[in-house]
């Protein structure tokens, strides 16, 4: 066997300041699609309520059933040039802001818009989500640490909600320059194809940082260290039914992303037809995005503090109590405001921890197994991720419904009950998954950090 790169020992100076700027594009990015998507099918594409369900439902459904199937990929086949992991940097994401686009872009009328639409969301995220996979699992490649771990998790947690302090800026005045010159109903999907192309760079930035921390094999026969990484179907199983921890994580972690996702489909109705001024958008945005990158910057002085798991549980709870608080007055707009803004610090926080926590998990089931699945273990974080941004349109609809909405009511003249509806998806919905999430890392997820380094150790003295 031969090896073109060893691993480097340590972080680099780049990785500890500068990783997690793809993830800053990713956000970027993904951003129109987490704030708009549902706004641009009601009120701009002017799809009928049942027809919004289908599609979101749709795109979102496949994509949901297709989230486990990265991590497996990546950990299964051969790996390309540049290592098992790294190589999916460079590989595809320039094919996303050419799909992406299609998903904010009206053709014709009816079914064939529909499913010109369903087709580019499926097609685009498909596309970013080895990407993703990928880029998740880096870290448990480079980190050879809990505290290394942590140190890229809060990072790129801190890039990622950063992007979302200069979305409340670049996306609506992009997407209202896009407007001046292709008009408005498109206007999100040439949005979406300039901040796609910067996710494409940054993502390389990414690949450039990791050069040398991946080991890369040069000849057919790659021996013991690629057999103990490529992993059979068997030994995925085991790596998540023989993980309790792991399957604890999962559940907490789809709370922790429809928290943010509903919240995020929502807000545009609830300063539209709730604090009847859709201007406050763009300053809500904002605040609370900050609130983010504040709470991603500090958990790792928290996790240090208090350890990640108690940190996580702790943050998760609080949350729930602040959105309830809310809902109980959700007339009352700068409270509302002001408490989202807390809750969305404590957002920040647990983005940055869960993939330390799934870090810990990897080391416990090569552990348990003798098997390394970080490709696996890390795409399987996909799975709460696109879970939720199912239940998101379901959620929204649903509350939609409940309320009577129709894009033709005058913000206005809305009425109680559909103020009251939008409030539930906004506030109580989100509130009871982060209390599900709670007691399932209470009693579901116990790897302590002394655990982890015993289990760490026991490996290393195994090669």
């Amino acid at each position: 066997m031969k090896e073109q790169k060893q691993e480097t020992k340590g972080l680099s100076g780049a990785l500890k300041k500068f990783y997690g700027v793809g993830d800053c594009g990713f956000t970027l990015m993904s951003n129109i699609e987490s704030y708009y998507f549902s706004f641009f099918l009601t009120n701009l594409a002017r799809f009928s309520l049942p027809m919004v369900t289908f599609i979101t439902t749709t795109a979102s459904a496949v994509d949901a059933l297709l989230s486990w199937i990265y991590g497996a990929i990546l950990n299964s086949i051969k790996p390309m040039k540049w290592g098992r992991y790294r190589s999916w940097l460079i590989a595809i994401p320039w094919l996303v802001p050419f799909l992406y686009a299609f998903q904010f872009v009206k053709i014709g009328d009816g079914m064939v818009s529909a499913v010109i639409i369903i087709i580019a969301a499926i097609a685009s995220h498909v596309a970013w989500n080895f990407a993703y996979v990928a880029n998740v699992s880096m870290i448990s490649v480079a980190g050879k640490t809990p505290e290394e771990r942590s140190q890229l998790s809060a990072t790129r947690a801190a890039w990622a909600n950063f992007s979302k302090v200069i979305f409340s800026y670049v996306g609506p005045g992009l997407a209202a320059v896009m407007a001046g010159i292709i008009g408005e109903v498109n206007q999100y999907g040439a949005a979406a194809f300039v901040l796609g192309c910067i996710m494409a760079v940054l993502y390389y930035a990414h690949f450039k940082m990791f050069d040398g921390y991946e080991a890369v094999q040069m000849a057919e026969n790659t021996g013991k260290k690629v057999a103990k990484d490529k992993t059979g179907g068997m030994d995925l199983i085991r790596a998540l039914l023989q993980n309790p921890p792991l399957i604890a994580l999962l559940i907490a972690d789809l709370a922790k992303f429809m928290f943010n996702f509903v919240l995020m489909g929502v807000a545009a109705y609830y300063f539209t037809y709730i604090a009847g001024d859709e201007g406050m958008l763009s300053t809500y945005i904002l605040v609370t995005n900050i609130f983010c990158v504040i709470g991603a910057y500090l958990s790792k002085t928290l996790s240090i503090k208090f350890t990640t798991r108690t940190t996580t549980i702790g943050v998760m709870a609080i949350q729930a109590v602040l959105l309830i608080i809310s809902f109980l007055m959700y007339d009352n707009v700068m409270v509302v405001i002001v408490l989202m803004s807390i809750a969305m610090f404590g957002y920040g926080i647990t983005y940055a921890c869960t993939p330390a926590l799934y870090g810990d998990t990897i080391v416990y089931s090569e552990w348990k197994t003798g098997k390394n699945a970080a490709g696996w273990i890390s795409g399987l974080q996909n799975v709460p991720l696109k879970v939720s941004i199912m239940t998101r349109g379901i959620i929204i609809s649903a509350c939609l419904a409940m309320g009577n909405f129709s894009p033709d009511i005058d913000p206005a003249a809305a009425s109680e009950e559909l103020k009251r509806a939008i409030s539930l998806g906004f506030m109580i919905i989100p509130a009871a998954a982060l209390i599900i999430a709670v007691v399932a890392l209470v009693f579901g997820f116990r790897l302590t950090k002394d655990k982890v380094d015993q289990y760490a150790q026991e490996i290393a003295s195994r090669s």
